[in-house]
């Protein structure tokens, strides 16, 4: 059995006397692309916040064997930890290079970051805008700049909230497929999403979130068929051009 990269064991988080997550646990193994579903308020953002550990939370959160409950922020990307908010959080006055020379900051003195050239590779339109400041790019090259840069800090596990936000449906897929092709070449994600269907098209597992609570967990296909995702958040709309999950295709 595969030892799992992330897991998190009852996590619960309060805003005051208000429990935003309530025992959650769940896990995420090397390689795997690991989706929360739920609706806005659900407690996803709250989530992801109190795994990078800028929300304090009960619970234990373990990261390949190693206790990280306690640890700060900084010493979890220190760990392979890295998180892209909602926002995305550029630098809108910087060129998209130097955004992406930032992601490899603490690499500074030991030259350990990513490969530019290699970003470059994955995401072949941020090569043509590497002067462009970044907040002159378009919502969907913001996102792959987001994803790009925090490669460029060699994370081992990359958690991304709300990908797909105020983006338009073709650019919501083409994100999707960089997502995708990220977890085939080996990182491990947990990707926060309201898009149901779009998030388990690629995803390998899922887990869906209401009140704060896991209500459902599964393998993509088996949530994909489930009643209540169906009614709740898939309807009877076609599927998207996406690419399927591996769960789906058998890989």
């Amino acid at each position: 059995m595969t030892q799992a990269m992330l897991e998190a064991e009852n996590l619960s988080v309060a805003y005051g006397k208000v429990e935003a997550v309530r025992g959650v646990s769940l896990t995420v193994e090397p390689g795997r692309l690991v989706t929360v579903l739920g609706a806005n308020g659900a407690g996803k953002t709250t989530l992801l916040n109190a795994l990078m550990g800028v929300l304090p939370a009960r619970g234990r959160i373990r990261f390949e064997g190693r206790d990280l409950t306690r640890l700060p922020v900084e010493a979890r990307v220190a760990q392979g930890l890295s998180l892209i908010p909602e926002r995305r959080e550029l630098f809108s006055t910087m060129s998209v290079e130097d955004n992406l020379k930032l992601g490899a900051f603490r690499f500074r003195n030991t030259g350990g970051g990513g490969d530019l050239e290699e970003m470059y590779r994955l995401f072949p339109r941020l090569a043509e805008r590497r002067r462009q400041q970044a907040g002159t790019l378009s919502g969907g090259e913001r996102q792959m700049l987001a994803m790009a840069r925090a490669l460029m800090g060699r994370p081992r596990l990359l958690m991304l909230d709300e990908p797909s936000l105020g983006l338009a449906p073709l650019i919501v897929a083409e994100v999707m497929r960089t997502v995708a092709r990220l977890r085939d070449e080996g990182v491990a994600i947990l990707l926060v999403e309201q898009n149901a269907r779009a998030a388990l098209q690629i995803a390998d597992q899922g887990y869906v979130l209401d009140g704060g609570s896991v209500v459902l967990q599964g393998d993509s296909r088996t949530l994909q068929g489930d009643a209540r995702v169906v009614e709740t958040y898939l309807g009877t709309l076609a599927v998207d051009d996406a690419p399927p999950s591996r769960a789906a295709s058998g890989r």
